[in-house]
């Protein structure tokens, strides 16, 4: 097959803030990915997500199938610009839609599916103005987040907040900076897991794997904020997790965590693969975070690599199994 692999390319740029391009993938995946993609057969043209001709290039350049993994720039649906591209021109693509990939950026929306489907999340509240009066149900500790980022952007230990105060000035300095909705959500206390999901003619969920944050304590840093997700590995930080895969659960956690995780996957209408960030509180209650439709996929570093590993599975084939899967889906969908 002829494929174009679409990708937002980290760059260096001190004129951005620090955070700027965090979701964005290094050339290290881009190359990973191509040559998973190489080994099995296709041709790949790499596709920056933000050169200006996007629409013209594949409106005139056949591709059998687009591997997505663009996280777009703008906007509060930037995930979803180049599948609603690839939608209108017909050509297939991997993943999830736009629809799935639009809720799944704004945490209140996903936030509001699982409640509707009973799965448990934090209790929330949604700022817009930073004045709103704040919701007497719910209970401190809060952390403060972005409502609609990912990888982590704008979140750190000063974001968990004990008092109303703290909330508020914590809220009106997200609003100015971001410029966005803020979520302020009950901070789950308890182990930090993630959920593969892997799709290929069937849903394979990978094994758990569990992050445990008590070797980071001269850090300061005691779960996933952006500074852990981005110098992930750094000693001289003191930002060296522990990683258990599989997650250090009884079976019956265990189960109850993956069904949570697949329940997600589904409530959100993702396809292909899917990343959930879930919270076990001191009941072992799965709390869900939230969903990542576009999981990272460094081969060395990315948690998602990590729980297919687990499984006995290598590089070429998690990203065989995306491919594959998105194809089956294009047969049946075209009859």
């Amino acid at each position: 097959m002829k494929i174009a692999l679409t990708c937002n390319l980290k760059k260096e740029d001190d004129s951005k803030p620090p955070d700027y391009f965090s979701e964005f993938d290094s050339p290290e995946t881009v190359n990973a990915i191509t040559n998973a993609l190489k080994s099995r057969g296709h041709s790949v043209d790499f596709i920056d997500a933000e050169r200006p001709d996007l629409f013209s290039h594949f409106k005139n350049n056949r591709t059998d199938m687009v591997f997505n993994i663009a996280e777009g720039t703008n906007g509060k649906f930037r995930e979803s610009h180049i599948p609603a591209i690839l939608d209108f021109l017909n050509i297939p693509y991997t993943g999830s839609d736009t629809f799935s990939l639009a809720v799944a950026l704004n945490k209140a929306f996903t936030k509001k599916i699982l409640k509707a489907d009973n799965i448990p999340t934090p209790a929330f509240q949604l700022f817009s103005k930073g004045d709103e009066q704040l919701d007497s149900e719910l209970v401190f500790p809060l952390i403060i987040k972005p409502n609609c980022e990912g990888s982590a952007k704008g979140v750190s230990t000063a974001n968990v907040v004990k008092t109303k105060d703290g909330l508020y000035a914590r809220v009106r300095e997200m609003l100015k900076h971001y410029r966005q909705e803020v979520i302020a959500e009950e901070f789950i206390e308890g182990k930090e897991l993630t959920v593969g999901i892997l799709e290929n003619g069937t849903v394979r969920v990978l094994p758990i794997l569990e992050i445990d944050f008590s070797s980071c304590a001269k850090s300061g840093e005691y779960f996933y904020s952006w500074r852990m997700k981005e110098f992930q590995g750094n000693e001289e930080l003191g930002l060296t997790p522990t990683f258990y895969c599989p997650a250090r659960l009884d079976a019956k956690t265990e189960k109850l965590v993956k069904e949570t995780a697949f329940r997600t996957h589904r409530a959100i209408g993702c396809c292909d693969i899917s990343r959930t960030d879930i919270r076990l509180n001191k009941d072992n209650i799965p709390y869900v975070l939230e969903i990542n439709p576009l999981p990272g996929l460094n081969p060395r570093t990315s948690n998602f690599p990590i729980m297919a590993y687990a499984a006995g599975m290598k590089y070429d084939e998690i990203i065989d199994s995306v491919l594959m899967n998105a194809f089956k889906r294009r047969k049946i969908n075209n009859g």
